[in-house]
């Protein structure tokens, strides 16, 4: 059994980010990308939206045979991240990382978090009900949550330069 508690009224996850949450496949506005490390497909929980809505971004990140990303931990590599453009009527959450495996790096004898298996982050966005955010909303019919994943790949003899994967979610605004 789950529970969603609200600090304040005015912002409230939306019915398909608590199913989503809870494991539902819902969504929509899904998109899917590949690189020479990676593939990936992300969705967003909603398509459509008012201010006070909390929804989710979902990315399963898959990495090709023999990469690693690294995940949050004891280093100073870089961990593999949601990042979203900054808008005035948006907040961003706290990315939500699932558990990592530590690798271990022989030549070094140095031991790091990292995902070496399909793993996913979430991260919830709510479009603000502050009144001046609600004034920027009123004259639009859609807005776009636009960002990037960002990650270095290594494999047991080289670390590639840092990669960014564009993405991008439309939403009908109500």
């Amino acid at each position: 059994m789950s529970r969603f508690f609200e600090d304040a009224y005015q912002e409230r996850y939306t019915a398909a980010t608590i199913l989503k949450t809870l494991g539902a496949a819902v969504g929509g506005g899904g998109m899917e990308a590949s690189t020479p490390h990676l593939t990936m497909t992300a969705s967003m929980s909603n398509t459509t939206a008012a201010p006070g809505k909390r929804m989710s971004i979902s990315l399963t990140v898959t990495p090709r045979r023999g990469m690693h990303l690294y995940a949050p931990g004891k280093h100073t590599y870089r961990v593999v991240q949601l990042t979203l453009d900054p808008q005035p009527w948006l907040r961003t959450h706290p990315t939500s990382y699932p558990a990592s495996e530590i690798y271990h790096f022989k030549p070094l004898d140095e031991r790091v978090e990292v995902y070496m298996k399909p793993f996913q982050l979430t991260q919830d966005v709510t479009l603000l009900a502050t009144p001046a955010a609600q004034k920027l909303l009123a004259g639009l019919t859609s807005v776009t949550i636009a960002g990037a994943l960002e990650y270095q790949a290594c494999d047991d003899k080289v670390c590639y330069a840092p990669t960014k994967v564009p993405l991008s979610f439309d939403l009908t605004v109500k």
